[in-house]
């Protein structure tokens, strides 16, 4: 596992979870992700897997605004590289 992806992707879902231009839900996604990701009974993949699904769902809500879905995609694409790792 890269420890520094690992912790890059923690930290995007903490920025995500902290900002207030988003909505609600797209929070509270953002927060039980970081808890799903920090489930050591399952391997890496599934975790990564079982994230990058819901929020990919969660990018096509129209209620998200552009600069999260942006915010979004970023970290799908990162947790793609760290199961990949």
């Amino acid at each position: 596992m890269n420890q520094g992806l690992f912790n890059e992707v923690m930290q995007l879902l903490d920025e995500l979870n902290q900002d207030l231009s988003v909505p609600k839900n797209v929070r509270k996604v953002a927060l039980d992700s970081r808890m799903k990701l920090n489930n050591q009974k399952e391997s890496l993949d599934l975790r990564c897997a079982k994230v990058i699904s819901t929020l990919d769902d969660l990018s096509n809500d129209p209620n998200v605004p552009s600069v999260g879905r942006t915010f979004l995609y970023t970290i799908i694409s990162k947790l793609e590289a760290l199961a990949k790792s």
